[in-house]
C-alpha cells in the first residue's frame, strides 16, 4: 500500500501527516521545533530508508538543521552548527531556507541561507561546506536584500550532470554552475527587474521561485516578482508565459512530477496587494508549457480568501496521480489527490505556513 508523507513547516513548528493507500490523512499528535519557525524542509528518499531534514530557527538559539530518520519521531542536531559561515566572511547565518538533496549525486544535499549562499553537504545533511566561489563572485557587493532579506531560496540540480547547479537569491537573480560549483555566470536574460532604473540588468530581479520540467530537464519555469516566465535552455534565456494568469505576481511554482509541460502557480493580486489575486482561492495549472493557464478550484472556499501562499508553500509528490500541496499565511494546508483538479482541507488554524514537502515513502 503506497504511503506519502506531508511535511509542513510553519512559523511555529512543524507538523507531519501521513496517508496510507487511499485513506485519510493523519497528522502526528503535535508538532516538532514547537516555537521555531521551520523555513526549509526536504524528505530525502534516496537511501535505504527515507531521512528527513529541517531547517529551524530559534528566537532564543538561532537557527539550525536538523535530521531523522525515522520519520521524524526522533530528531538530531550536530554537536557543532551543520551550517555556518567561517569567521573570516564576517558573516552570520540568519537562517536556512532550503534544503535540496542532489538528484544527480546519492549523499550530496545542498543548503540555501541567508544571507544569500550556497552550502554543500556530503553527508547527508549532517556536515556543510560554504560554496565559496558564489559567495565571492564578483556582483555580490551589488546584492540588494529583497522585502524578506537576502535568501537564497532555491537550489535546482541536474540529474543528468553533477556539475549543472541552477541556484536563486532574492534580489540578486538566477545564477548557474556548470563545473561543480568552481564559477558561476548570472542567467537571467529576458526576465525582467520592474522596480530598477534598468529592467533588463544582468543581475538583481527579484526571482521567486524556479522549477524544473519532469520530461524536458532544460525547461525550467519562474515566478518573478512581477512576471512568470520559461526557459528551454537551463536558464539561459526565459520568455514570458504570463498571459491568461489574473496576475503574474506570486512567489510559488511548481512542476509535476512526471507530465510534461505542466505547472503550477498561486497568484497573488499585486506587491502592495499580497493576497490572492481577486482574492479568490486559485490554483493555475498550464498543461501546454505556458502557452494557457486554467484555474483550479474544486473543494476551495468560494468566498473572499486572504491566504497568501508563500514561495516554499506549494509542492507536488511522486503519486500516480501526483499528489499536488498548498499551505498559506492563514495556517490552512489543501491537497489534491488528482493532478490539481480537486482539493480538500486537511488542516486549519495552524500558524503561518512557511514550506511544504511531500513524498511516496513506501
Amino acid at each position: 500500500m503506497t504511503e506519502v508523507l506531508l511535511a509542513v513547516g510553519t512559523r511555529k513548528g512543524l507538523f507531519i501527516a501521513r496517508r496510507r493507500g487511499e485513506g485519510p490523512w493523519e497528522f502526528d499528535e503535535r508538532p516538532y521545533f514547537n516555537a521555531q519557525a521551520v523555513y526549509s524542509v526536504a524528505i530525502d528518499t534516496r537511501g535505504s530508508r527515507p531521512r528527513l531534514l529541517a531547517g529551524g530557527d530559534s528566537a532564543h538559539w538561532g537557527p539550525s538543521v536538523f535530521h531523522s530518520d525515522d520519520l521524524g519521531r526522533t530528531w538530531t542536531e550536530p554537536a557543532r552548527p551543520a551550517v555556518r559561515f567561517p569567521k573570516e566572511t564576517g558573516a552570520s547565518l540568519e537562517r536556512v531556507w532550503q534544503l535540496h538533496p542532489s538528484a544527480a549525486e546519492p549523499d550530496v544535499v545542498y543548503a540555501g541561507t541567508e544571507p544569500g549562499a550556497l552550502y554543500r553537504s556530503e553527508d547527508r545533511g549532517e556536515t556543510f561546506e560554504l560554496v565559496r566561489p558564489l559567495w565571492e563572485h564578483p556582483s555580490r557587493p551589488h546584492w540588494v536584500p529583497g522585502a524578506g532579506g537576502q535568501c537564497l531560496h532555491t537550489v535546482l540540480t541536474d540529474a543528468r550532470d553533477p556539475r549543472v547547479v541552477t541556484v536563486a537569491v532574492s534580489a540578486a537573480g538566477v545564477f548557474r554552475t556548470t563545473d561543480g560549483g568552481a564559477s558561476w555566470s548570472p542567467s537571467n536574460s529576458g526576465v525582467s527587474a520592474v522596480f530598477l532604473p534598468d529592467p533588463n540588468p544582468e543581475f538583481g530581479q527579484c526571482v521567486h521561485k524556479i522549477t524544473r520540467d519532469p520530461a524536458e530537464p532544460d525547461r525550467l519555469y519562474l515566478q518573478n516578482h512581477w512576471g512568470v516566465y520559461r526557459s528551454d535552455d537551463a536558464g539561459a534565456h526565459w520568455t514570458d508565459i504570463g498571459e491568461g494568469l489574473p496576475s503574474t505576481f506570486g512567489f510559488a511554482a511548481a512542476a509535476h512530477p512526471r507530465r510534461g509541460g505542466t505547472a503550477y502557480v498561486f497568484p497573488i493580486g499585486a506587491d502592495e496587494d499580497r493576497v490572492p489575486a481577486g482574492r479568490r482561492c486559485r490554483v493555475f495549472r498550464t498543461t501546454d508549457a505556458g502557452r494557457s493557464w486554467e484555474p483550479l478550484s474544486k473543494g476551495l472556499p468560494d468566498e473572499d480568501h486572504y491566504g497568501t501562499v508563500l514561495r516554499d508553500a506549494l509542492c507536488t509528490d511522486d503519486s500516480d496521480p501526483a499528489g499536488v500541496y498548498f499551505g498559506n499565511r492563514n495556517g490552512e494546508v489543501y491537497a489534491s489527490a488528482d493532478d490539481g483538479d480537486s482539493w480538500q482541507l486537511l488542516a486549519a488554524h495552524l500558524p503561518d505556513v512557511l514550506c511544504v514537502r511531500a513524498a511516496v515513502i513506501g
